[in-house]
């Protein structure tokens, strides 16, 4: 990228997250530098979109120059798929949602007790055959919970019940298994790198585990909570009887219902902060290198953005770097004082220039190349303090 700029120009970063329902986050970013170079064209404009881990993990580093790798494969409940992940050297990333995520059930309709992670294991033994030696995995969306048991039977592995039959897909099958076999695992399973990008702690079992915390949100009832609950506790015990690992109880093995819980048992996975990862993947400290500053932001910013989202994670390590950071949000629910200390120095929203959420949403593209012209024409100073733009409570 061509990084010299002219005296009276501005280097701006775009960093965007996905606007969910409208844009995905190449689309924000274009949308932005679209109404930049209307009023100055002659600012240089570094597009570098974000995502936290989880959906949209791929389409960012695709953005930064990764090649893409293409795998037919299975949904959650077996459904035929065909899968893009990205390349670049030995390393590939994946992203759990594409494959085993909610989004892609048919019809929409929540599986809760025989969604699975099978077809993620296949694509893993994509990567691995494709030479990769290390995988990120974006965690996140997940539809399943399923202890990452379908993850290792996509990779080779078998799990059967007491009568040596392999169980079917999904997490309630997870109450009869008795046996792991690994004899068939993928022959670099075991030697390559595993990393899975997340920024949940929660354990496998109990009150804040898989299922408990994320079952009712795939469409588990609370009957359907404890059934997938004692699944996972048995699946437990049948990890620990074939790896001699005890993980359930680490910080972040009810990740993506369970998923981290099998790949640290069989595969040694390890689990990163999930935008801190994306960030390193597609070079941001370089990007915003020599940066005046950088604009981030996703669909809604609220106190959850707080908590391991992509927006704040742009603004620490902007700050890091010294460069003011400015947020655009379909909407924001954050006063100001939670914004400065988020590292926001001020904030544009799209339902301020909307007459309603559903008109923010359905026109975010115009009203984003709006708001690209209103931080080109608002070119003075640096901000370094809080200031609301364009925005209404």
């Amino acid at each position: 990228m061509d990084r010299v700029r002219s005296r009276s120009g501005r280097t701006v970063v775009l960093a965007p997250d996905k606007f969910k329902g409208s844009l995905d986050a190449p689309g924000v970013a274009g949308a932005l530098a679209a109404g930049i170079a209307d009023v100055a064209p002659h600012w240089e404009v570094r597009r570098a979109p974000v995502a936290d881990g989880g959906e949209g993990t791929v389409e960012a580093v695709l953005a930064a120059g990764w090649e893409p790798r293409t795998v037919a494969s299975r949904g959650p409940v077996g459904n035929p798929l065909t899968v893009t992940y990205a390349r670049r050297g030995p390393v590939a990333v994946i992203e759990l949602a594409a494959v085993a995520g909610l989004g892609v059930l048919p019809g929409g309709r929540a599986r809760p007790l025989d969604a699975g992670t099978a077809g993620l294991g296949t694509v893993l033994a994509h990567a691995l055959d494709d030479g990769a030696d290390e995988i990120v995995v974006g965690l996140g969306g997940s539809a399943s919970t399923d202890g990452g048991a379908g993850l290792l039977t996509g990779l080779g592995a078998r799990i059967l019940d007491t009568a040596g039959c392999e169980l079917p897909y999904g997490g309630a099958a997870l109450a009869r298994a008795a046996r792991l076999d690994l004899s068939g695992l993928h022959p670099r399973a075991r030697t390559s790198r595993f990393v899975f990008a997340c920024d949940v702690d929660n354990p496998l079992l109990g009150p804040d585990g898989a299922a408990a915390v994320y079952g009712p949100q795939k469409g588990a009832d609370p009957e359907q909570v404890r059934l997938l609950d004692a699944a996972l506790a048995r699946w437990a015990r049948v990890l620990h009887d074939a790896t001699g690992r005890d993980v359930a109880g680490v910080p972040g093995a009810g990740a993506a219902g369970g998923a981290m819980c099998g790949a640290a048992a069989v595969l040694g996975a390890t689990r990163t902060s999930g935008v801190r990862t994306v960030l390193d993947l597609i070079g941001f400290d370089r990007t915003v290198d020599g940066a005046d500053l950088v604009i981030t932001g996703e669909g809604r910013l609220d106190h959850q953005s707080l908590h391991g989202k992509a927006p704040t994670g742009v603004a620490a390590a902007a700050r890091s770097a010294g460069v003011a950071v400015i947020a655009v949000a379909g909407e924001c629910s954050l006063d100001d004082e939670a914004l400065r200390r988020a590292g926001f120095a001020g904030v544009h929203t799209l339902t301020a220039l909307a007459p309603d959420s559903a008109t923010a949403i359905l026109e975010a593209p115009s009203l984003l190349r709006q708001v690209g012209r209103a931080l080109a024409t608002a070119d003075t100073s640096l901000p370094t303090a809080p200031a609301r733009a364009a925005h209404r409570p």
